[in-house]
């Protein structure tokens, strides 16, 4: 406990998945937590949630934000004005349409939207994260990006605007990485699995082929868990990582690292799932 203690931390997409889990984690180990999305009821229901689970958190507080929007971004970071500026930046908010689909049949309105959420809200993020170590004079922060396996690996089942996405995070936060090293300031991609989330249980639903033709390239035997993406945030955000800088760091259960699956049952997923 107490590895955070006392940091300014601000989460996007933090309504749901990998995005509140890490809040979660953030609060238990003594942050204090900004929770950012796009759904202020969602952010409301998310918020009690945390409550209730620490109880004795720190400073908690919600901002509805746009991450496409530069201005919304900006008044995010600027949030923390009074808390004594960010020391920690989870850039996590993300969509992939259910339009998206190969070079022939993605729509241009699909592609672009893609971009502006999930490349230049990381943009928008990381610039204003470090606009505000300079001006509260950090002397080391974290900036975590979410990219994806598929910015790793090529898929035959195409989402061709959120792979391309996440492609560029990956180039963009190994960039920033090199920039800003001597301020003291790191930044790391975390690449997650496909996960066992409401999200993805709805897609693939009772349709057996459809999840079998995924679930088949984990050697675990098994999708990830957002519990497990959000304890490799929490190392990531903590003076633990203070030399782990511009990785790629793939949280997969070694999918992409897999040529042939072992047989026997699948792992089990953590126990006491999401806390």
């Amino acid at each position: 406990m107490g590895r955070l203690e006392g940091k300014n931390c601000i989460v996007t997409g933090a309504a749901g998945g990998i995005g509140l889990e890490t809040c979660i984690l953030f609060a238990r180990e003594g942050a204090n937590v900004l929770l950012s999305d796009i759904s202020g009821p969602a952010l409301e229901r998310a918020l009690e949630k945390l409550k209730s689970i620490v109880p004795d958190a720190k400073k908690l507080d919600t901002k509805v934000t746009d991450v496409s929007k530069e201005a919304d971004v900006q008044a995010m970071v600027e949030h923390l004005d009074s808390w004594g500026g960010v020391d920690v930046i989870f850039n996590n908010a993300g969509i992939m349409h259910a339009d998206d689909a190969d070079a022939v049949d993605t729509p241009e309105k699909i592609w672009d939207l893609t971009q502006a959420i999930n490349v230049k809200g990381v943009w928008f993020g990381s610039k204003h994260a470090v606009l505000s170590f300079r001006k509260h004079g950090k002397k080391k922060a974290s900036v975590i990006n979410t990219a994806s396996v598929v910015a790793l690996v090529g898929a035959a089942t195409p989402q061709l605007a959120y792979t391309a996405s996440k492609g560029a995070v990956l180039a963009m936060t190994r960039e920033l990485a090199m920039v800003h090293a001597r301020e003291g300031f790191r930044f790391n991609a975390l690449c997650p699995a496909p996960l066992n989330t409401p999200l993805l249980q709805d897609w693939l639903g009772d349709d057996a082929a459809k999840r079998h033709r995924r679930e088949v390239h984990f050697p675990t035997g098994r999708f990830g868990e957002a519990i497990e993406q959000a304890q490799a945030v929490l190392f990531l955000a903590s003076d633990e990582s203070s030399f782990v800088n511009g990785t790629d760091f793939v949280v997969d259960g070694g999918m992409t690292r897999c040529y042939v699956t072992p047989e026997g049952p699948a792992t089990e997923p953590p126990k006491n799932n999401a806390r």
